[in-house]
């Protein structure tokens, strides 16, 4: 089989895909990478220790699969320190940073159903690894397949693994940037949705520490994460939901199972949106907390970010999709904060990877500092910036005819539908931005006949007319 490492790693089906021999040929190769970068003039590793850090969420051998990473590293002259338990990958990429080391290897498969696993590869400064890291990796697991390369213990290789608790470091790093007094003062009744997944004891235990009251979900240890995906949408959140709209709660806050992406309920029971979150987040960072910087998202991210930033007279970065855009630009300029439409986010002074413990510590702190509920703050910013809506739809598109249809896309459009196209980007995919900040981006599906289409209108209204365009225009 070939190991390609998509936006977020290399992930499989357990025991087809995703087996011991196929990991440690995975393994191999970011070895073979890390060596020769550790060698190669001009390299940021070059001369340092060849620290790696290496972790595993809750799923299936998670523990063994990052034991058998650590071995193969070992072998090969690494240093591999693992981490004591299950642990986010937000953690795992700060512990890089902190602990300098060369790079990260953490063993997930994130929102992904219970019979997936992964293995995700972080650089040495805690980033998503990019496209031109991922595609040396691949070209050096294909060179060992063509050698029929198989793990062979080196003689008298005793293999004694290191293991190392991340979280004091990162908890020191996150009181820094949340305002867990404001939390305290406001005596914040939580609910928080671990889902069975590597958040439970750290988003829990701040807020608990903080003085908040806290009600916590699906904190226990399942690796079929209760039959669900571990993915805290507004149906994943349903018990938080139906425990918030009660009232025993004010707010509600969700973590995917590896901690990277967040959940927000509002005290109605109203999810919201990772759109809506990152255009309070940014006004909440800059209005009061007084942050300096510019905001970053991705091409199919909302636009409301733009009017928020627009207020607020923030700068607006656009990127492609995938986190590791967001966060390289994080490490090059001054972001207050950088997000996508899929749920990730980060702030100024933190790591360039998706955090959803610091995301959600977030929206807490909003709360109780303004006392209104989330959606009494983002009305009172839609009065000025107006409403924006949201879709987005997946289309399925026979093989032979989604190449014509990309063409046709590619080639640019004067309408969709009735719509008059008044600029087109090609950043990532193809959008196309229409009268009164309503726009509309097709991207394809990297491994499945599929194109995913993202529609922003200013009214549900335009938002329906929207999707029926373009449907229309998906029609093959």
């Amino acid at each position: 089989m070939t190991i390609k490492f998509g936006t977020s790693g290399w992930r499989g089906l357990i025991a087809r895909d995703f087996t011991f021999d196929n990991v440690r040929l995975a393994a191999q190769g970011v070895a073979s990478y890390l060596k020769a970068e550790l060698a190669r003039e001009g390299s940021p590793i070059k001369g340092l220790r060849p620290l790696v850090i290496i972790g595993h969420d809750t799923r299936f051998l998670g523990p063994e699969f990052s034991r058998t990473v650590a071995e193969v590293l070992a072998a090969n002259g690494l240093e591999p320190l693992l981490c004591d338990r299950d642990t986010p990958t937000p953690v795992i990429s700060h512990s890089i940073r902190v602990r300098k080391a060369i790079g990260g290897i953490n063993m997930t498969a994130s929102h992904n159903p219970a019979e997936y696993q992964g293995l995700k590869f972080s650089t040495w400064n805690g980033a998503p690894s990019n496209p031109e890291v991922t595609n040396e990796i691949e070209r050096l697991i294909a060179e060992l397949q063509a050698q029929s390369w198989t793990w062979q213990q080196p003689p008298g290789f005793v293999f004694k693994p290191k293991t190392f608790n991340p979280q004091p470091a990162y908890f020191k790093q996150i009181r820094k940037l949340v305002d867990f007094k404001a939390i305290g003062k406001a005596k914040l009744k939580v609910a928080v949705e671990c889902m069975y997944g590597t958040g439970r004891g750290y988003l829990d235990f701040l807020l608990t520490e903080a003085g908040a009251r806290v009600t916590v979900f699906h904190n226990e240890i399942n690796p079929l994460f209760g039959g669900h995906h571990p993915e805290p949408n507004a149906e994943g959140m349903a018990d938080v939901r139906a425990f918030v709209r009660s009232g025993k709660a004010r707010i509600g806050l969700g973590l995917d199972g590896d901690a990277d992406r967040f959940g927000i309920v509002d005290q109605d029971g109203t999810w919201l949106t990772p759109n809506q979150v990152l255009a309070l987040t940014l006004y909440h960072l800059k209005k009061n907390r007084g942050w300096t910087g510019a905001v970053v998202r991705t091409v199919p991210t909302s636009h409301q970010v733009d009017a928020v930033a627009e207020m607020l007279g923030v700068k607006v970065y656009e990127t492609p999709v995938g986190f590791k855009y967001i966060g390289a630009l994080m490490e090059s300029e001054p972001i207050i904060v950088g997000g996508e439409e899929s749920g990730g986010l980060s702030v100024k002074g933190h790591v360039p990877e998706k955090d959803g413990i610091l995301a959600c510590l977030l929206l807490a702190e909003l709360v109780s500092v303004e006392g209104k509920s989330l959606l009494q703050i983002l009305h009172g910013l839609e009065k000025i910036t107006g409403e924006f809506h949201t879709d987005r739809i997946n289309v399925r598109i026979p093989a032979d005819k989604k190449e014509a249809l990309l063409a046709k896309l590619a080639a640019g459009l004067d309408k969709v539908g009735a719509f008059k196209v008044e600029k087109f980007i090609t950043t990532d995919g193809y959008k196309f931005l229409l009268p009164n900040r309503e726009w509309v981006a097709f991207r394809a599906s990297g491994t499945e006949p599929l194109i995913r289409c993202y529609i922003e209108a200013k009214s549900t209204a335009q938002l329906k007319k929207l999707r029926k365009a373009c449907e229309q225009l998906l029609k093959v």
